[in-house]
């Protein structure tokens, strides 16, 4: 799914997924999309993921911060905490994605910080805050992410995913 390092994960956590056989860091990383974008995740938990993006290579043809590039930041970290809320035994799967852009940046680092406003059996919703260097924000989001079970299928498409039993 893409390479991520030094990703802080609480010990349960890892303990869980590495009876499993499974990397956790492989399993919940910002994916293919999210590297090529620079996305860097920094902390991750169910009630609180962290990364960072560059504003430099997502912009618009006016040197602005894409909006698709804050919805891909947001849609990783809200994505990102429901896994860990889900667990082993669950896939999140994106339903819904609200972003709202309040102010353009042209350089630098934007940060994004996931937090749960909801965390159920089958759904959860995160709201999302990306920020710039100056702690001004940037973009509000919301993801409401379907859990289902993991089924033998997933574990064909998504190695690092268990096989259900």
């Amino acid at each position: 799914m893409g390479e991520q390092h030094d990703v802080k994960f609480p010990q349960e956590v890892i303990d869980e997924y590495a009876a499993l056989g499974v990397d956790l860091p492989a399993l919940f990383s910002a994916g293919h999309l999210g590297t090529r974008m620079g996305v860097r995740i920094v902390e991750a938990s169910a009630e609180r993921v962290v990364a960072t993006m560059p504003v430099e290579g997502n912009t618009q043809p006016y040197g602005l911060l894409h909006g698709g590039a804050s919805a891909v930041l947001a849609e990783t970290l809200g994505s990102v905490g429901a896994m860990l809320h889900g667990g082993s035994s669950k896939i999140a799967v994106g339903v819904d994605l609200n972003c709202t852009h309040h102010r353009g940046v042209r350089s630098g680092l934007v940060t994004g910080v996931a937090t749960p406003l909801h965390r159920g059996r089958s759904t959860t919703t995160y709201e999302i805050v990306i920020s710039d260097e100056q702690g001004r924000r940037v973009c509000s989001a919301r993801l409401t992410c379907l859990l289902r079970e993991v089924r033998p299928a997933d574990a064909e498409q998504v190695p690092a995913v268990p096989a259900a039993n």
